[in-house]
């Protein structure tokens, strides 16, 4: 979360500010945020150094969003050969190599590659260097480039973009057993022949939800365990219960209210315990992925030493300044959302008042911020939902159109899913849109734009869409929402309008 920084007359008391300085900027760490800062201070001619020690790109392209969406769209498509009846097509029971699967998610990491490396960053202008970040002070940073020896430079600005990686709770036996998370698995799995035969998936959030899904449609035995009482506890229960259905009706074995107790090896090869209501069950399996959260990076950077607050994330203010006005975090190192866009997005916000904040400053928007899970079907949101309105006691209106009307889902076969709108009551301002169905995470993104520009509902009713999409279902909940505001004294008076004007 954003926290405003400690008030202190002496930040800097320790240290003494350079006359003048090698760089303007100085990124730690070549993620979404990191990349998108970097492309910003290029493009106004500051002089910018990038630094990374592991992969450009960071954990979107080489472990999250690009590897897990190839892998979804191979499951899908094994999903659709089995489900072809529904076509009119006689079902198919495909054969999966798996091989191939993983190779193809690696070819897919490849072709995208180019989009993050160095030498299109260095042909914009930035300076990348591969190495260990460590601020020294608040405007210098030493740079382990390893055989290349030690580096350092003074910069006005810096931005800690450093990311998250996998959460490994503290789970006895979870070490001694090996286990795979969202980073590892892809490099791992990449030499097995087959799917695992029977996987249990830690965790019950959208990397969870995601890959226990797509592993059920390429052939595993999976079992799902959730400590909390259902999946996704961000969204509403309705969409919860609507994405349990789905990975049930794919085989998975959902066990939400569970809580792991321990994991271990016997003959019947690797188990992990869980406890749900008093009772305690045991499950063999073969691989294990974690999947109960990210937590961000923030050790070995010199934070602690020049006194910039850390908990779960680094502390910064609206502007994302940390307690060093001229030390900023951007992405999931900063919160309060661990999505590649609210990287880019932030980076902005960040880098601007990185180089400028002395003359102009922007307190970073978080007014319309959309995220989607990536399960068949999808889940996607933009602002409030019903729980969430009704925990901060904000009044609302529900306007809903389900899918099983829509002429495109129909001729699709794919009717499961609904699109939700909240509004101020009496109102067409949008408060928030939740949208259950096939491409939701496209279909958000009109929401997104008119709570961004102020738009409400009407707006969207007086837009045309092309007929027949899916994009048509935001249209028909403004319809919706339309009709249910129509003033009955209008009505009336249109009534006797039309009356006499028959005579």
């Amino acid at each position: 979360m954003h926290l405003r920084p400690r008030n202190s007359d002496d930040k800097a008391a320790h240290w003494t500010r350079p006359s003048k300085f090698d760089r303007n900027l100085i990124v730690i760490g070549a993620g979404a945020a990191g990349l998108v800062s970097s492309y910003i201070a290029a493009a106004t001619r500051a002089k910018v150094t990038l630094v990374e020690a592991n992969r450009m790109g960071g954990d979107c392209l080489n472990f999250g969003c690009v590897p897990s969406k190839a892998l979804i769209r191979s499951a899908k498509l094994a999903h659709q050969m089995r489900q072809a009846s529904s076509y009119g097509l006689a079902p198919t029971t495909p054969e999966i190599r798996f091989a191939d699967v993983m190779e193809r998610v690696h070819r897919i990491i490849e072709e995208i590659a180019p989009h993050d490396s160095i030498e299109r960053y260095t042909a914009l202008g930035v300076e990348v260097v591969r190495g260990f970040a460590k601020l020294v002070d608040p405007w210098t940073v030493e740079i382990d480039q390893g055989g290349d020896g030690i580096r350092r430079l003074t910069t006005r600005a810096v931005i800690i973009a450093t990311g998250a990686e996998p959460f490994i709770p503290p789970l006895p036996g979870l070490a001694d057993i090996g286990y795979l998370t969202s980073d590892t698995m892809w490099d791992v799995l990449r030499q097995r022949p087959a799917p695992p035969r029977r996987l249990v998936v830690l965790g019950g959030g959208p990397i969870g939800c995601e890959l226990a899904q797509s592993f059920a449609r390429l052939g595993s035995a999976v079992t799902q365990i959730e400590m909390a009482p259902r999946l996704l506890l961000r969204e509403d229960a309705e969409v919860s219960e609507i994405v349990r259905s789905a990975l049930a009706r794919d085989g998975i074995d959902v066990l939400t209210g569970h809580r792991a107790l321990v994991c271990g090896t016997g003959t019947d090869g690797k188990w992990i315990e869980t406890e749900h209501a008093g009772e305690r069950r045991r499950l063999a399996f073969d691989d294990l992925i974690v999947a109960v959260g990210r937590s961000a990076r923030l050790t070995g950077f010199g934070l602690e030493d020049l006194g910039i607050p850390v908990d779960r994330v680094v502390e910064t203010n609206a502007y994302l300044q940390t307690r060093h006005p001229n030390i900023l975090a951007a992405g999931d190192v900063a919160g309060p959302y661990q999505f590649t866009h609210t990287a880019g997005h932030q980076a902005w916000f960040a880098t601007v008042n990185g180089l400028f904040g002395d003359i102009k400053r922007f307190k970073v928007d978080y007014s319309a911020i959309p995220w989607a899970t990536f399960t068949d079907p999808e889940v996607a949101r933009v602002g409030l939902s019903e729980a969430e309105a009704r925990e901060k006691n904000i009044p609302y209106e529900v306007t809903r159109f389900d899918l099983n009307d829509l002429d495109r889902a129909i001729a699709d076969s794919a009717t499961h899913g609904f699109v939700k709108v909240l509004t101020v009551p009496g109102k067409d301002r949008i408060l928030g849109a939740t949208i259950v169905g096939v491409h939701a995470g496209d279909l958000v993104a009109e929401f997104v734009l008119a709570m961004k520009h102020g738009l409400g509902l009407n707006k969207i009713l007086g837009t045309i869409h092309i007929y027949p999409t899916f994009v048509e279902a935001n249209r028909q909940a403004a319809g919706i929402w339309r009709r249910a505001h129509v003033n009955p004294r209008l009505l009336a008076m249109l009534e006797w309008f039309h009356r006499w004007r028959r005579g």
